[in-house]
C-alpha cells in the first residue's frame, strides 16, 4: 500500500536521503535511535517526511552518528534549512542522484503520475542509449550512474502497489532524433511495448492543434497522492522546481485535464508512434 506522506517536497526528499544514508551504512532504525538516545519512531517519522522537518542541528547529529562524509553532511544539513517551505527550487544540473532519489520517493508514494513531455520523451520510458544522449555534458562515470538509477525507476511501472503512469507526449518529442535516428527508432518501439502494460497509458498530443494549450508552456510531472496534496515537478536547464502549494496543484491538475481532452486515443497513439519509428528507421 502506498504511504500517505503529507510533508513538503523538500521534507520528503530529506527524509528519503536520511533513510538512504542509514541503509547504506547498514544501520537499523532502532540502532540509530540508541546511538542518538531517542525513540525509533521519531527517526521513522523524519525518514518518511511526514512529521515536522528535523532541525539542521538534529540532521547533523544523525549524520554524525552514521559517520557519513563531511561533504554529504553539509549537503543534507543545508537541505534541512527551509524544509518546511511548500515549494522547493533545487539548484544544479537536473537528473543528478539526489534529485532522482526524490523522484523515486514521490513515484513510490503516488497513486497517479502524469508526465507531460514536450521536447524530450518521458524519463520513466527512456531506454539506456536515449537517456545517455539526454545526459550529454556530464562526465562518463556520472552519466552511467545516472542512467542506471533512471532505468531502475522503471520497476515502479510493474509494481502492483505502484502508481498508474500516464504519459502525454507532444508529437514533436516523438520526432526529435536525440541520440540519432537508430536510437530514436528503438526508443519509440520501447514506448509502444510499454504502452501495453496494465499500469501505463501513453497518449499523443497531435501536431497541428490550432489553439494554445498547457503543453505549450512546457513539460511537467504531476504526482497525485491518496491523502495529501499533489506535487508538481518542473525541470529547467540548470535547476528543477517542486511545487506543493494547493493552488499550484489544482492549476496543474486542470492543465492535465485540458490536455486529456486534446490527446489521441491510446490505440491511435501507439499506432502513430510505431509508424514514426518505422519512418525514422527507414530514413537513416
Amino acid at each position: 500500500m502506498a504511504r500517505t506522506n503529507g510533508g513538503t517536497p523538500r521534507a520528503r526528499a530529506l527524509g528519503a536521503e536520511l533513510r538512504r544514508a542509514r541503509e547504506e551504512c547498514g544501520i537499523g532504525v532502532r540502532e540509530l535511535a540508541r546511538r542518538l538516545d531517542t525513540d525509533h519512531s521519531k527517526i521513522s517519522r523524519h525518514e518518511s517526511g511526514h512529521s515536522t522537518p528535523p532541525a539542521p542541528e538534529y540532521v547533523a547529529s544523525i549524520l554524525t552518528a552514521l559517520g557519513v562524509s563531511e561533504n554529504e553532511r553539509e549537503r543534507l544539513v543545508e537541505m534541512a534549512r527551509g524544509a518546511g517551505e511548500p515549494n522547493w527550487v533545487s539548484p544544479g544540473v537536473p537528473g543528478v542522484q539526489h534529485e532522482l532519489t526524490t523522484l523515486i520517493e514521490f513515484e513510490r508514494d503516488a497513486t497517479q503520475v502524469t508526465e507531460v513531455s514536450t521536447m524530450v520523451l518521458p524519463g520513466l520510458l527512456q531506454i539506456a542509449d536515449y537517456a545517455r544522449a539526454v545526459m550529454t555534458g556530464a562526465s562518463s562515470s556520472d552519466v552511467e550512474a545516472r542512467v542506471t538509477l533512471r532505468l531502475g525507476r522503471r520497476e515502479i511501472l510493474t509494481n502492483k502497489q505502484g502508481p498508474h503512469f500516464t504519459a502525454l507526449i507532444m508529437e514533436t518529442a516523438l520526432r526529435n532524433p536525440i541520440g540519432g535516428r537508430a536510437v530514436l527508432a528503438e526508443q519509440l518501439r520501447h514506448i509502444v511495448d510499454v504502452a501495453s502494460w496494465e499500469r501505463v497509458t501513453v497518449q499523443v498530443i497531435p501536431a497541428g492543434i490550432e489553439r494554445w494549450h498547457p503543453a505549450h508552456a512546457g513539460a511537467f510531472i504531476l504526482f497525485e497522492f491518496p491523502k495529501s496534496k499533489p506535487i508538481v515537478h518542473i525541470e529547467q536547464y540548470s535547476s528543477s522546481t517542486f511545487l506543493h502549494e494547493p493552488e499550484d496543484g489544482r492549476a496543474y491538475q486542470e492543465a492535465a485535464g485540458t490536455l486529456r481532452q486534446l490527446v489521441m486515443s491510446p490505440e491511435d497513439s501507439t499506432e502513430l508512434i510505431a509508424r514514426i519509428a518505422n519512418e525514422t528507421e527507414n530514413s537513416q
